[in-house]
Protein backbone atom coordinates (compact mmCIF):
# COMPACT_ATOMS: atom_id res chain seq x y z
CA UNK A 1 0.00 0.00 0.00
CA UNK A 2 1.55 3.20 -0.89
CA UNK A 3 2.28 6.14 1.90
CA UNK A 4 -0.15 8.79 2.74
CA UNK A 5 1.00 11.55 0.64
CA UNK A 6 2.66 14.02 2.96
CA UNK A 7 0.27 16.76 2.48
CA UNK A 8 -2.54 14.91 3.58
CA UNK A 9 -0.44 13.04 6.67
CA UNK A 10 -1.38 15.03 9.28
CA UNK A 11 -0.65 12.24 12.18
CA UNK A 12 1.78 13.61 15.30
CA UNK A 13 5.01 12.05 14.96
CA UNK A 14 5.84 9.49 17.64
CA UNK A 15 5.67 11.59 20.64
CA UNK A 16 3.99 10.62 24.23
CA UNK A 17 -0.14 10.93 24.13
CA UNK A 18 0.33 12.36 27.69
CA UNK A 19 -2.30 13.80 29.89
CA UNK A 20 -2.40 14.74 33.56
CA UNK A 21 -5.74 15.48 34.57
CA UNK A 22 -5.32 17.86 37.82
CA UNK A 23 -2.59 19.58 35.80
CA UNK A 24 -3.95 23.07 36.96
CA UNK A 25 -6.03 23.42 40.22
CA UNK A 26 -7.34 26.94 40.15
CA UNK A 27 -8.35 28.40 43.67
CA UNK A 28 -9.26 31.47 45.74
CA UNK A 29 -9.69 32.62 49.18
CA UNK A 30 -13.26 33.38 50.18
CA UNK A 31 -13.99 37.02 50.63
CA UNK A 32 -10.21 37.81 50.74
CA UNK A 33 -8.84 39.78 47.40
CA UNK A 34 -6.59 36.73 46.05
CA UNK A 35 -7.21 34.06 43.66
CA UNK A 36 -4.64 31.84 42.13
CA UNK A 37 -3.53 28.18 40.71
CA UNK A 38 -1.22 25.72 41.36
CA UNK A 39 0.44 24.10 38.66
CA UNK A 40 1.78 20.50 38.61
CA UNK A 41 3.46 19.10 35.26
CA UNK A 42 3.72 15.35 36.90
CA UNK A 43 5.30 13.11 34.53
CA UNK A 44 4.55 15.70 31.18
CA UNK A 45 7.73 17.65 32.42
CA UNK A 46 9.61 15.09 31.88
CA UNK A 47 7.59 13.80 28.51
CA UNK A 48 8.13 17.01 27.43
CA UNK A 49 11.84 18.36 28.64
CA UNK A 50 13.68 14.63 27.55
CA UNK A 51 13.11 15.41 24.18
CA UNK A 52 16.35 17.51 24.46
CA UNK A 53 19.18 16.84 25.77
CA UNK A 54 20.17 20.08 27.27
CA UNK A 55 22.52 20.91 30.50
CA UNK A 56 20.50 20.66 33.56
CA UNK A 57 20.80 24.19 33.80
CA UNK A 58 18.72 24.46 30.54
CA UNK A 59 16.01 21.77 31.41
CA UNK A 60 15.62 23.60 34.50
CA UNK A 61 14.89 26.69 33.18
CA UNK A 62 12.84 25.23 30.15
CA UNK A 63 10.84 23.30 32.64
CA UNK A 64 10.24 26.84 34.62
CA UNK A 65 9.21 28.59 31.30
CA UNK A 66 6.68 25.75 30.62
CA UNK A 67 5.00 25.85 34.17
CA UNK A 68 5.03 29.63 33.66
CA UNK A 69 2.85 29.31 30.24
CA UNK A 70 0.88 27.27 32.10
CA UNK A 71 0.38 29.39 34.95
CA UNK A 72 -0.57 32.35 32.87
CA UNK A 73 -2.45 31.07 30.02
CA UNK A 74 -4.84 29.17 32.63
CA UNK A 75 -6.26 32.57 33.58
CA UNK A 76 -7.49 33.74 30.52
CA UNK A 77 -10.27 33.67 28.38
CA UNK A 78 -9.38 32.50 24.72
CA UNK A 79 -9.61 30.31 21.86
CA UNK A 80 -6.04 29.37 20.66
CA UNK A 81 -2.32 29.80 21.83
CA UNK A 82 -0.52 31.96 24.71
CA UNK A 83 3.15 31.54 24.28
CA UNK A 84 5.95 33.27 26.72
CA UNK A 85 9.25 34.04 24.93
CA UNK A 86 12.29 35.30 25.79
CA UNK A 87 15.40 36.19 23.58
CA UNK A 88 18.47 37.38 25.17
CA UNK A 89 22.08 37.93 24.17
CA UNK A 90 23.52 35.48 26.65
CA UNK A 91 24.51 31.56 25.74
CA UNK A 92 20.50 30.95 25.80
CA UNK A 93 19.58 32.85 22.83
CA UNK A 94 15.46 31.87 22.90
CA UNK A 95 13.63 30.35 25.58
CA UNK A 96 9.73 29.66 24.15
CA UNK A 97 6.59 27.99 25.65
CA UNK A 98 3.22 27.78 24.72
CA UNK A 99 -0.19 27.01 26.21
CA UNK A 100 -3.48 26.05 24.45
CA UNK A 101 -6.85 26.95 25.86
CA UNK A 102 -7.13 23.12 26.27
CA UNK A 103 -4.07 23.00 28.11
CA UNK A 104 -1.60 21.46 25.18
CA UNK A 105 1.63 22.40 26.49
CA UNK A 106 4.81 22.53 24.28
CA UNK A 107 8.47 24.81 24.61
CA UNK A 108 12.03 23.94 24.23
CA UNK A 109 15.45 26.69 24.33
CA UNK A 110 17.74 27.21 21.73
CA UNK A 111 21.44 27.51 23.13
CA UNK A 112 24.74 28.23 21.38
CA UNK A 113 26.74 25.06 22.80
CA UNK A 114 30.38 26.61 22.89
CA UNK A 115 29.48 29.84 25.03
CA UNK A 116 26.98 27.64 27.08
CA UNK A 117 29.89 24.81 27.88
CA UNK A 118 32.08 28.11 28.70
CA UNK A 119 29.67 29.37 30.95
CA UNK A 120 29.04 26.22 32.66
CA UNK A 121 32.79 25.77 33.15
CA UNK A 122 32.76 29.07 35.28
CA UNK A 123 29.67 28.28 37.01
CA UNK A 124 28.31 25.18 37.45
CA UNK A 125 24.43 26.45 38.16
CA UNK A 126 23.92 29.79 36.61
CA UNK A 127 20.46 31.54 36.56
CA UNK A 128 18.32 32.49 34.30
CA UNK A 129 19.86 36.13 33.88
CA UNK A 130 23.29 34.21 33.20
CA UNK A 131 21.53 32.44 30.61
CA UNK A 132 19.57 34.47 28.59
CA UNK A 133 21.53 37.67 29.44
CA UNK A 134 20.04 41.13 28.15
CA UNK A 135 16.74 41.26 26.04
CA UNK A 136 13.19 41.06 26.17
CA UNK A 137 10.24 38.89 27.77
CA UNK A 138 7.65 39.21 25.46
CA UNK A 139 3.67 37.18 26.30
CA UNK A 140 1.44 36.72 23.57
CA UNK A 141 -2.01 35.63 22.98
CA UNK A 142 -2.66 34.58 19.19
CA UNK A 143 -6.06 33.46 18.31
CA UNK A 144 -5.72 32.27 14.65
CA UNK A 145 -5.29 34.55 11.64
CA UNK A 146 -8.74 35.71 11.94
CA UNK A 147 -8.00 37.81 15.27
CA UNK A 148 -5.97 40.44 16.31
CA UNK A 149 -2.72 39.15 18.08
CA UNK A 150 -2.22 40.48 21.82
CA UNK A 151 1.42 40.72 22.99
CA UNK A 152 3.26 42.50 25.83
CA UNK A 153 6.96 42.88 26.17
CA UNK A 154 9.35 44.04 28.38
CA UNK A 155 13.29 44.10 28.87
CA UNK A 156 14.45 41.18 30.66
CA UNK A 157 14.46 42.60 34.66
CA UNK A 158 15.38 39.97 37.40
CA UNK A 159 17.61 36.87 39.09
CA UNK A 160 15.49 34.15 37.96
CA UNK A 161 12.34 33.24 35.22
CA UNK A 162 9.95 34.17 38.25
CA UNK A 163 11.26 37.74 38.69
CA UNK A 164 11.32 38.42 35.22
CA UNK A 165 7.73 37.66 34.83
CA UNK A 166 6.78 39.63 37.96
CA UNK A 167 8.44 42.10 36.52
CA UNK A 168 6.67 42.83 33.43
CA UNK A 169 3.19 42.95 35.71
CA UNK A 170 4.86 45.77 37.85
CA UNK A 171 5.43 47.31 34.52
CA UNK A 172 2.69 45.99 32.17
CA UNK A 173 -0.64 45.23 34.05
CA UNK A 174 -0.19 46.78 37.43
CA UNK A 175 -1.71 44.17 38.81
CA UNK A 176 -0.73 42.74 42.47
CA UNK A 177 1.45 39.25 41.42
CA UNK A 178 3.13 36.48 43.53
CA UNK A 179 5.20 34.00 41.32
CA UNK A 180 6.90 30.75 42.55
CA UNK A 181 7.93 28.31 39.87
CA UNK A 182 10.23 25.55 40.63
CA UNK A 183 11.73 22.35 38.29
CA UNK A 184 14.19 19.78 39.02
CA UNK A 185 15.15 16.36 38.40
CA UNK A 186 13.49 13.97 41.37
CA UNK A 187 13.33 10.01 41.63
CA UNK A 188 10.31 10.13 39.15
CA UNK A 189 12.30 12.03 37.00
CA UNK A 190 11.98 15.89 35.86
CA UNK A 191 8.93 17.12 37.35
CA UNK A 192 8.07 21.07 37.11
CA UNK A 193 5.34 23.52 38.79
CA UNK A 194 4.30 27.07 39.94
CA UNK A 195 2.03 28.47 42.31
CA UNK A 196 0.78 32.03 41.40
CA UNK A 197 -1.27 34.70 43.79
CA UNK A 198 -3.04 37.54 42.01
CA UNK A 199 -4.68 40.34 44.24
CA UNK A 200 -8.69 40.73 42.66
CA UNK A 201 -9.13 44.19 41.65
CA UNK A 202 -12.43 45.73 42.39
CA UNK A 203 -15.14 44.48 45.12
CA UNK A 204 -16.16 41.51 43.25
CA UNK A 205 -15.40 38.07 45.61
CA UNK A 206 -14.41 40.73 48.80
CA UNK A 207 -16.04 40.94 51.45
CA UNK A 208 -18.09 44.29 51.76
CA UNK A 209 -17.21 45.05 54.82
CA UNK A 210 -13.42 44.53 54.40
CA UNK A 211 -12.00 48.14 53.99
CA UNK A 212 -8.67 49.07 51.91
CA UNK A 213 -6.19 48.60 54.92
CA UNK A 214 -7.47 44.85 55.78
CA UNK A 215 -7.43 43.94 52.03
CA UNK A 216 -3.88 45.35 51.68
CA UNK A 217 -3.30 43.28 54.86
CA UNK A 218 -5.52 40.08 53.49
CA UNK A 219 -2.63 40.20 50.28
CA UNK A 220 0.58 40.83 52.69
CA UNK A 221 -1.27 37.53 54.62
CA UNK A 222 -1.27 35.69 51.73
CA UNK A 223 2.09 36.38 49.92
CA UNK A 224 3.73 35.70 53.17
CA UNK A 225 1.94 32.04 53.26
CA UNK A 226 2.72 31.50 50.17
CA UNK A 227 6.17 32.16 50.80
CA UNK A 228 6.56 29.11 53.40
CA UNK A 229 6.44 26.56 50.07
CA UNK A 230 9.35 24.63 49.35
CA UNK A 231 10.41 23.56 45.55
CA UNK A 232 9.92 19.60 47.26
CA UNK A 233 6.19 20.49 48.49
CA UNK A 234 5.49 21.54 45.25
CA UNK A 235 7.21 19.10 43.35
CA UNK A 236 5.72 16.18 45.18
CA UNK A 237 2.72 14.40 43.73
CA UNK A 238 2.34 12.02 46.67
CA UNK A 239 0.73 15.61 48.33
CA UNK A 240 -2.44 16.45 46.85
CA UNK A 241 -3.35 19.49 45.59
CA UNK A 242 -5.93 20.34 47.78
CA UNK A 243 -4.11 18.95 50.96
CA UNK A 244 -1.13 21.44 49.38
CA UNK A 245 -3.35 24.47 49.63
CA UNK A 246 -4.69 23.55 52.89
CA UNK A 247 -1.51 23.35 54.33
CA UNK A 248 -0.39 27.06 52.40
CA UNK A 249 -3.40 28.64 53.34
CA UNK A 250 -5.93 26.81 55.49
CA UNK A 251 -5.79 29.40 58.17
CA UNK A 252 -7.52 31.97 55.51
CA UNK A 253 -10.07 29.28 54.71
CA UNK A 254 -9.21 28.10 51.13
CA UNK A 255 -11.73 26.90 48.23
CA UNK A 256 -10.18 24.73 45.18
CA UNK A 257 -12.32 25.29 41.89
CA UNK A 258 -12.34 22.52 39.46
CA UNK A 259 -9.16 21.33 38.57
CA UNK A 260 -8.05 21.21 34.63
CA UNK A 261 -5.82 19.05 32.61
CA UNK A 262 -2.52 19.63 30.66
CA UNK A 263 -1.46 17.34 27.97
CA UNK A 264 1.57 17.25 25.49
CA UNK A 265 1.48 19.42 23.22
CA UNK A 266 3.32 19.54 19.97
CA UNK A 267 1.24 20.46 16.93
CA UNK A 268 3.73 19.44 14.10
CA UNK A 269 2.61 17.45 11.45
CA UNK A 270 3.92 15.94 7.67
CA UNK A 271 1.44 17.84 6.22
CA UNK A 272 1.85 21.03 8.07
CA UNK A 273 5.58 20.83 7.05
CA UNK A 274 4.71 20.02 3.48
CA UNK A 275 2.99 23.11 3.33
CA UNK A 276 5.69 25.27 4.21
CA UNK A 277 8.31 23.60 1.58
CA UNK A 278 5.70 23.88 -1.39
CA UNK A 279 5.45 27.63 -0.65
CA UNK A 280 9.33 27.58 -1.40
CA UNK A 281 10.63 28.85 -4.42
CA UNK A 282 12.32 25.51 -6.25
CA UNK A 283 16.12 26.77 -6.25
CA UNK A 284 16.07 27.03 -2.21
CA UNK A 285 14.61 23.30 -2.02
CA UNK A 286 17.40 22.18 -4.12
CA UNK A 287 19.48 23.83 -1.85
CA UNK A 288 17.95 22.85 1.34
CA UNK A 289 18.39 19.21 0.13
CA UNK A 290 21.17 16.98 1.00
CA UNK A 291 21.11 13.10 -0.02
CA UNK A 292 17.99 13.43 -2.05
CA UNK A 293 16.29 14.34 1.18
CA UNK A 294 14.73 17.38 2.73
CA UNK A 295 14.68 16.91 6.61
CA UNK A 296 12.51 19.87 8.56
CA UNK A 297 13.17 19.08 12.61
CA UNK A 298 9.91 20.38 15.04
CA UNK A 299 11.91 22.70 17.40
CA UNK A 300 9.77 21.77 20.41
CA UNK A 301 9.40 18.05 19.88
CA UNK A 302 13.05 17.86 18.21
CA UNK A 303 11.90 15.49 15.69
CA UNK A 304 13.37 15.08 12.25
CA UNK A 305 10.70 14.91 9.07
CA UNK A 306 12.22 13.92 5.57
CA UNK A 307 10.62 14.63 2.22
CA UNK A 308 11.97 12.97 -1.06
CA UNK A 309 13.26 16.22 -2.60
CA UNK A 310 11.33 14.45 -5.96
CA UNK A 311 7.64 14.65 -3.87
CA UNK A 312 8.24 18.09 -2.95
CA UNK A 313 6.78 20.58 -5.78
CA UNK A 314 8.06 24.12 -5.42
CA UNK A 315 6.20 27.62 -5.86
CA UNK A 316 7.65 28.33 -9.57
CA UNK A 317 7.09 24.78 -10.51
CA UNK A 318 3.31 25.31 -9.19
CA UNK A 319 2.84 28.68 -10.95
CA UNK A 320 4.40 26.85 -14.35
CA UNK A 321 1.40 24.18 -14.19
CA UNK A 322 -1.22 26.98 -13.36
CA UNK A 323 -0.16 28.76 -16.49
CA UNK A 324 -0.36 25.80 -18.41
Amino acid sequence: MPETPAFLDSARPPVPDLVVPRGITPFYLPLRPVRGRLIRLGPLAGALLTRHDNPEPVTRLTGEALALAAALASALKFRGSFSLQAKGDGPVSMLLADCTETGALRGYARADGDRLADLLAREPAPGADRLLGSGYLAFTVDQGPDQQRHQGIVAIEGDDLAGMALHYFRTSEQIGCMLRLACARTEAGWRAGALILEKIAGAGGIDPDLSEPAQEESWRTATALAATLRDEELLDEALPPDRLLWRLFGTEGVAADRARALSYGCRCSRARLAGILEGFPTDDLDHMTVRGDIVMTCEFCNYDFRFPRADVRGRNEGDAADGA
